[in-house]
């Protein structure tokens, strides 16, 4: 199965190759006559270009959206704090400071 399928692919992948593509282009050559390939040729290049730029922006918004969903933390306070505050509805104790007048 594996290898019928190998074969499948790998005369796809020849089609396009040398003679059959000189054979392709001649037939689109009768098809369409040497007045309308460039314009077709033209419009071809104008629908890959937009597709292009479609895939570039969806690519930006996929990148700004990732961005805007992964905010930093923010940094550590470097302000150490030496000193706590009193209770102040504790009772002064007689060796504190605030006995001290």
């Amino acid at each position: 199965m594996l290898l019928r399928i190998m074969t499948v692919f790998a005369s796809l992948t020849n089609l396009f190759s040398g003679g059959d593509l000189l054979i392709i282009l001649l037939v689109i050559l009768l098809l369409f006559g040497a007045k309308k390939l460039p314009e077709l040729a033209r419009g071809m290049g104008q629908a890959i270009k937009e597709l292009q730029k479609a895939k570039d922006e969806f690519t930006d918004e996929l990148h700004k959206a990732g961005q805007s969903d992964a905010k930093p933390a923010p940094p550590p306070s470097t302000v150490a704090q030496t000193a706590t505050r009193p209770d102040p509805n504790q009772a002064a104790t007689p060796g504190d400071k605030a006995d001290q007048v």
